[in-house]
């Protein structure tokens, strides 16, 4: 791939963010997607033909980002519960900078289940992210720092406390808050606290 096509493509990337964004994956055009990149909907159609396509390269290319950042503190040398808290804090602001990710993903687990979970399987395990994590969990099990949970049961938990309010916006926003987008803002942000304090003490052994 040569430079041109390097920077191009990174151009196509943020302008598919930024689109997805304010119109959500459903409401995305690729003719919006292409006048936000300022090119033309032929070149775009050359480097993704389809929506689905395009978006499964910025899935991709976000949570390979992102999984490997969160592994490498969790095999430091940190307390469990400080990366627990990182963990929230770094997928509730993955959230926040793609709130359309949640949605996407409920909506081709229903289209199209086999690929999104080939497409997350490949990056699980090409990172070994669950089995470094269920080493991580039993280790402090047999330490007696948390009490005795399955690690999928705790690694569910954790993903769910911080997707549910992303994909039940219209709810949480409009019947909670009343539609005060800057509520609900403000209640996603205070989500990174509340989470991890909750899976905290859900799972810690006082003494």
């Amino acid at each position: 791939m040569t430079e041109q096509e390097k920077s191009t493509e990174e151009i196509i990337f943020d302008a598919a963010q930024k689109v997805f964004v304010l119109k959500g994956f459903d409401g995305a055009r690729m003719q919006e997607i292409a006048q936000e990149a300022k090119i033309n909907k032929a070149l775009l159609h050359y480097y993704y033909r389809t929506k689905e396509k395009l978006f499964h390269a910025i899935f991709e290319r976000v949570l390979s980002y992102i999984i490997p950042r969160v592994l490498a503190f969790v095999e430091s040398d940190e307390p469990i519960f400080s990366k627990i808290e990182f963990f929230v804090n770094t997928y509730v602001e993955l959230l926040l900078k793609n709130p359309y990710i949640p949605n996407f993903v409920i909506s081709e687990l229903n289209r199209n289940p086999d690929s999104i979970a080939e497409m997350l399987g490949g990056l699980m395990v090409k990172n070994d992210a669950l089995k470094k994590f269920t080493v991580l969990i039993n280790k402090e099990i047999e330490k007696g720092t948390i009490r005795p949970i399955r690690p999928e049961h705790l690694f569910v938990n954790m993903i769910s406390l911080c997707i549910f309010p992303f994909v039940a916006r219209p709810i949480i926003q409009g019947v909670i808050f009343k539609n005060d987008k800057e509520r609900y803002q403000e209640f996603l942000m205070e989500r990174k606290k509340e989470v991890a304090s909750f899976i905290i003490n859900s799972i810690k052994i006082e003494k």
